[in-house]
């Protein structure tokens, strides 16, 4: 079955093919993309986005927003993550945590799937620290900044498989494809296919 990702990114395409293809989905990727707006949550970002999306891209698709959370900066700098990594960057948050010694942060990932007639949502989220001072060459946006829960190195600093397996998209992923396949079990069991 083809399930269309609502994306200009290949390496988030790869992430969701490596999850969704052995259950029989073909990702096809469409560089389609919805306008950023004001909201006070990454769910109503991404079911603006969903919605406006509608008319536009073929059916069932789906697409991800992200965020990082940073307690201490009381969630900031939230659903404005990509506004503020093009303004400031991570050394400008690097810069807000200067003498803060609780340095939490969360990264979250919420899922907006879209069958033609109903849009779900799937959440992922991986709690972390951010460090004092950029670590790592790989990765992109806060990823130099941030160690999440279970390891002692930054997301630059980890290879796709192992960031793979810490990663709020990743989650968000699973969660849609728990969804998903118990979609299609039930499906087949009806024996009306897929």
């Amino acid at each position: 079955m083809k399930l269309h990702f609502l994306t200009g990114n290949k390496n988030k395409v790869i992430e969701a093919e490596k999850r969704l293809g052995p259950l029989g989905f073909d990702i096809i990727q469409e560089n389609l993309q919805p306008p950023e707006i004001q909201a006070d949550t990454l769910e109503e970002v991404a079911l603006f986005s969903a919605k406006w999306a509608e008319p536009y891209a073929k059916k069932p698709f789906f697409l991800e927003d992200s965020g990082f959370f940073v307690d201490s900066l009381n969630g900031f700098p939230g659903v404005y993550s990509a506004y503020v990594f093009r303004t400031l960057g991570y050394m400008g948050i690097l810069r807000l945590l200067e003498g803060v010694e609780k340095r939490c942060a969360r990264f979250v990932a919420i899922i907006a799937y879209h069958d033609g007639e109903v849009i779900r949502m799937f959440r992922g989220e991986v709690l972390g620290t951010v460090t004092r001072e950029p670590r790592g060459g790989n990765g992109f946006g806060y990823d130099p900044i941030f160690i999440p829960e279970g390891s002692s190195r930054t997301f630059a600093e980890m290879d796709t498989e192992e960031k793979g397996r810490f990663s709020h998209r990743g989650k968000a992923l699973e969660n849609m494809e728990r969804w998903l396949k118990i979609g299609y079990e039930e499906t087949e069991r009806k024996g009306l296919g897929f």
